[in-house]
């Protein structure tokens, strides 16, 4: 699946109000959907590309060696969740960001859901 079709697969997930793909190094979103004038995703996955940024750094001064699946930031009315996309081959600077409207979300599901459009998206 394609960057477009990736993104309107997220934006199908039950309570989704935005998605994007970003890359962390650049802090550029490769594509976006949703959001709105409450939601500016542009600024959103710049924003995040800090907090995957510093996690990371966290990560390699505690010296882990294991790898981030999921970000979670939970507000009072939505989810934050930043998926890091893993490739079969190589290494990948990308990961996929879903706003979901708690009230209407399963996160759960919203899991798995991106879960699955990390394994068919192809970059």
């Amino acid at each position: 699946m394609n960057i477009d079709t990736a993104l309107k697969e997220a934006m199908s997930i039950t309570g989704a109000v935005g998605a994007a793909l970003v890359d962390y190094e650049s802090g550029m979103s490769l594509g976006t959907l949703g959001g709105g004038d409450w939601l500016d995703l542009e600024v959103a996955a710049a924003g995040n590309t800090e907090v995957v940024r510093s996690k990371l750094r966290v990560m390699s001064a505690l010296g882990l060696t294991d790898s981030i699946e999921d970000i979670l930031i939970t507000l009072h009315r939505q989810y934050h969740l930043i998926r890091l996309l893993h490739p079969a081959k190589g290494t990948s600077t990308l990961f996929l960001y879903l706003v979901l409207d708690r009230e209407r979300a399963n996160l759960a599901l919203a899991r798995h859901q991106l879960k699955r459009i990390e394994t068919d998206l192809v970059v």
